[in-house]
Formats: structure tokens, C-alpha cells, sequence
């Protein structure tokens, strides 16, 4: 039994830590006016909230990002404009995509939504690259709208 003792603590100890964690703060690249359906501008100041830190990993069904309200007041329920595409420019898939969430002033939240990769072949490309083959893309949004509550 003393044997086993002495062989088990001389064995080299397995790490199950990473070492090379890191965070990405970067922000979330805006889709410009021009290019979003005068549809859903109306009067939204773009600026209104920033999201950053988004990611996506190939193996995710959600995508996670945070969002800063800029505002000078309570805001819940985000509607943004999502839009996804490689890093050559070429559109994968767009769409508006609303957050529940509710921020006041100056705040930030981690928020999680469904992801638009179904088929779990792509990931974002400011994140891990992953040991299986997959597709680097890149994400912009545009604010659409949300909703200032009222009460509380």
C-alpha cells in the first residue's frame, strides 16, 4: 500500500487549467444607415447602446456579447439588426434578434441569444480557433429599437 502511495505522488501532475485565456473587450463593429431598410431606422440613435466582447465558438448554440445602455435612461427589450459575414466581406445571414435585458444608465450585462449557426460550422473569428474544421465570420449590428419601462 506504501508503494502505491510513493509511485502515485511521484507521478507528473496533469494540468486542467488554460493558460492562455484572454479577454476580448473588443467592440462590436456598427452596421452604417446606409445600408439598413429606412424601415427600421426610425429615429434610433444608433449610439444608444455598445455591445463588445462577443462570442461564438463553433461548438455554441448561443452567442454571447455585452451591452451597454448609453442612454440617460432605463431601457429593456433590445431589437437589433445581426449581421453575419465572412471575412472577405460576402453576407452569411442576416437578421433582427431581440434581447431581453434591462439596463439603467451607464450599466453593462453579459446577454446570451440563440445562435444563427444551426449547423455549427462557423466561428467568430477574434475568438479560439477550434481543432475542427470550421469558417471564421465576422458580426455587425444596428440598434432597431428597445423599450424605455415605465414604473419601478
Amino acid at each position: 500500500m506504501l508503494m502505491v502511495a510513493v509511485a502515485v505522488a511521484s507521478m507528473a501532475r496533469t494540468r486542467t487549467t488554460q493558460s492562455q485565456l484572454k479577454s476580448n473587450s473588443q467592440l462590436v463593429e456598427q452596421i452604417p444607415d446606409a445600408s439598413v431598410p429606412d424601415s427600421l431606422l426610425r429615429d434610433i440613435e444608433p449610439n444608444a447602446v455598445t455591445l463588445k466582447g462577443y462570442s461564438k465558438k463553433v461548438s455554441d448554440s448561443r452567442e454571447s456579447f455585452f451591452v451597454t445602455n448609453n442612454t440617460k435612461h432605463r431601457i429593456s427589450h433590445i431589437r437589433l439588426l445581426m449581421r453575419y459575414s465572412q471575412m472577405n466581406g460576402e453576407m452569411l445571414h442576416e437578421r433582427t434578434a431581440t434581447v431581453e435585458v434591462d439596463l439603467k444608465p451607464g450599466e453593462t450585462r453579459l446577454v446570451a441569444i440563440k445562435t444563427f449557426d444551426v449547423q455549427r460550422l462557423f466561428y467568430y473569428y477574434a475568438g479560439p480557433k477550434p481543432r475542427k474544421s470550421a469558417t471564421p465570420f465576422k458580426v455587425a449590428f444596428r440598434l432597431v429599437g428597445y423599450d424605455i419601462p415605465v414604473g419601478r
